[in-house]
């Protein structure tokens, strides 16, 4: 996969590879698109949900559906935090964002 295959502020079903190699089901929030990688949102259950994540476009094996996200159920996050240098050196961040049409 590439950059063009995805768009901010919108969710994806996708099928990504693990440390391992092995295929593994996810949904994802995009937040911001970079050159070589993208930072998004887990939105599945588990201990990775609400974290973000930079995960490199070649980690994207398949996007299996795409859901566009209306203005009310966007996830807002501070401009600073999606900044390419702060996600130079790191791979993951636990941040928390709103989404003001949900009373978050």
């Amino acid at each position: 996969m590439d950059k063009k295959a995805f768009a901010v502020d919108t969710q994806y079903a996708v099928t990504l590879r693990d440390a391992t190699g092995r295929l593994r089901p996810a949904n994802l929030y995009v937040h911001q698109l970079f050159d070589q990688d993208m930072i998004a949102r887990r939105t599945d259950g588990g201990a990775q949900s609400g974290l973000l994540f930079k995960i490199p476009y070649k980690d994207v094996a398949r996007v299996v559906r795409t859901v566009p996200v209306s203005d009310k159920k966007r996830f807002m996050l501070p401009e600073a935090m999606l900044k390419p240098k702060l996600w130079e050196n790191r791979s993951s961040m636990a941040a928390y964002s709103s989404s003001p049409g949900l009373g978050k």
